[in-house]
């Protein structure tokens, strides 16, 4: 056995360490589809690269039929790996070529019988094309810093590092073995960028997981347990950019805080867990009927806010409608009991400063609603001018 089919024979040997590896620290149970299927792709590169060995083609003859398998479950685990990429930044465009190609690759592997050169030469290609598309999904941006993680960067960087030169070694024997002279230099650059593929791999996956924990847990933290929205600090925080947002291109914005009426009375009939109930119904009907693109957040105990991006002054009105409209529907129906709430709301000026400065006008607004007999919305003085 040459030294470039050793090299080639333990490359399935490595993918299989490095799934079992995966499977071990990440785990194949919970909320982690991300994570099942890099193990899965890895899996897959195992068995494919196990059909396509050099030592399994000297014991088997290299059957023909073997050869092209190989080949289409390695291109199904460079399509799951691609899958995860999505889970862990943010869906890519061409989930259906990547599904296509490993079909492709067997049928067309396949019809070209005997002709090993030309197959050899349609497996680079379309392995090659799905190596450019993983390439593609590292580079192109993904989610916000507190869904994507934080060692991004790194891992993309990583990422590419195991598969720009793995592509740049599959054309090159692809070129040569179509046009150039026969040569064993291409196999051996192939065989030895495929090893340092598997072996940057494992970290770049390792990474791109504790990337996905943490940005969960970030949001979690940043989270209310019981209304599923985000919290007063995270809302304060994030309404600065939608504020900047609206100052650079001179856009409305509108703040409306909503207050459920009598809860303190509705906490003292009832016990906590059916107040409890009551603040998570609530706060499903704000997140049910606020526009995409809005920020709402609970502010206080029961206590809402909604922060409108781009809001004409019938707008805090129209979302006042569609949550009292939702609101007693589904009060009397999941809590045996109607709700109401009372609201008020004020449109960003120019002095103000922060969300706060906004909140303030907005809540005096809302004591006004209060005040008049609750169950109301209310604007802020001069809101029309």
């Amino acid at each position: 056995m040459s030294f470039t089919d050793a090299l080639f024979s333990l490359l399935p040997m490595q993918a299989l360490v490095a799934a079992l590896v995966l499977i071990t620290l990440v785990g194949w149970r919970g909320d982690n589809a991300g994570g099942r299927w890099a193990q899965g792709g890895m899996l897959a590169l195992a068995l494919g690269l196990a059909f396509a060995s050099p030592t399994v083609g000297e014991r088997l003859g290299a059957p023909h039929g073997l050869l092209s398998l190989g080949a289409g479950v390695i291109s199904a685990g460079l399509s799951a790996l691609w899958w995860a990429l999505c889970l862990w930044l943010s869906p890519r465009p061409g989930r259906w070529l990547m599904a296509a190609a490993p079909l492709a690759l067997v049928t067309g592997h396949a019809l070209l019988g005997r002709d090993r050169d030309a197959a050899q030469t349609l497996a680079d290609v379309v392995l090659g094309a799905q190596l450019v598309w993983l390439g593609v999904a590292l580079t192109m941006p993904g989610r916000s810093s507190v869904v994507q993680g934080l060692n991004s960067r790194r891992w993309r960087l990583l990422g590419l590092a195991a598969v720009l030169p793995l592509l740049a070694a599959m054309l090159c024997r692809a070129v040569v073995t179509e046009f150039g002279t026969p040569s064993a230099l291409p196999d051996l650059l192939l065989a030895l960028t495929g090893q340092l593929a598997l072996l940057l791999a494992l970290p770049m996956l390792l990474l791109a997981w504790r990337g996905q924990i943490e940005a969960e847990l970030a949001r979690l933290a940043q989270t209310d347990g019981l209304t599923g929205l985000i919290d007063r600090e995270a809302f304060a925080k994030r309404s600065v950019d939608l504020i900047s947002m609206a100052r650079r291109y001179d856009e409305p914005l509108a703040l409306m805080v909503l207050d459920l009426d009598e809860f303190d009375t509705l906490q003292a009939e009832r016990d906590i867990d059916f107040a409890d109930r009551a603040l998570a119904l609530f706060g499903s009907c704000v997140q049910a009927q606020m526009r995409l693109g809005d920020l709402a957040g609970r502010l206080a105990g029961h206590q809402f806010g909604v922060l409108m991006a781009r809001c004409q002054p019938e707008g805090p009105q129209a979302l006042d409608q569609r949550l009292r409209a939702a609101l007693a529907e589904r009060a009397p129906a999941e809590l045996g009991v109607p709700l109401t709430f009372s609201a008020g709301w004020a449109k960003l000026r120019p002095g103000d400063r922060n969300i706060a400065d906004l909140q303030r006008r907005a809540d005096t607004a809302l004591y006004e609603a209060q005040r008049a007999g609750r169950s109301q919305l209310m604007a802020e003085p001069g809101v029309a001018d």
